[in-house]
């Protein structure tokens, strides 16, 4: 079965038992459906309410940009973990001869990338729906602002989680090219996840 096919109840417990998987990439993925949801309630909530008909196509266009990335991220919980099988594999094939080393070497330079393109991914999806999300914060529904900011709240966690995974794979890996663009990448997201979501905590407590 599917990661994304258990129970609340079932993910939780898979994820607190004694075991490598799902880890934090597949959480990561997790806390970003999760955010793209609240944002969705929020801009339905605001869809029908006539002191806000000036935004209401754009509150549609909004709930089905998060709809549709919800799919997407939902199998991206998936994704990562058979990404981290993939290493597992590799570093489980055999090594006694010169021609099972390289070999060897080889997979697991493959899989570590994929390993880190996977939450990379994750990161990139979620981070490109952080101004939508302030948008909806500061045009929808007021009454649901609150459950907007907890969205783009968990948005970040998502983001600086899956960009966690990226550094810890990118240790491994000998391409040192793939490594700076990749490291660059994780730079300037992180930075700017941090400053938008101080912004809309800002934002927010000054209308609470």
């Amino acid at each position: 079965m599917k990661l994304q096919d258990l129970t609340l109840k079932q993910f939780l417990e898979k994820t607190a038992a004694n075991e490598a998987l799902p880890g934090g990439g597949s959480s990561a993925a997790l806390s970003a459906a999760l955010a793209t949801a609240l944002t969705e309630m929020v801009a339905g909530l605001t869809i029908g309410k006539k002191k806000y008909v000036a935004v209401e196509e754009r509150m549609k266009q909004i709930a089905a940009e998060m709809s549709a990335n919800r799919v997407h991220l939902v199998n991206d919980i998936d994704r990562d973990a058979d990404a981290y099988r993939l290493v597992m594999d590799a570093y489980r094939m055999p090594k006694e001869t010169e021609a099972e080393i390289a070999l060897r070497e080889e997979k697991i330079e493959e899989a570590t990338k994929i390993a880190s393109l996977v939450p990379m991914e994750v990161a990139e999806r979620t981070y490109s729906l952080l101004d939508t999300m302030s948008e909806v914060l500061e045009t929808g529904n007021r009454n649901a602002v609150t459950d907007g900011l907890v969205g783009l709240m968990i948005c970040r966690t998502a983001i600086m989680g899956a960009l966690l995974n990226v550094r810890t794979n990118l240790g491994g890996i000998r391409d040192k090219a793939f490594v700076v663009e990749m490291s660059a990448k994780c730079d300037t997201m992180e930075k700017d996840t941090l400053e938008k979501e101080r912004h809309a905590i800002q934002w927010v407590k000054t209308i609470l």
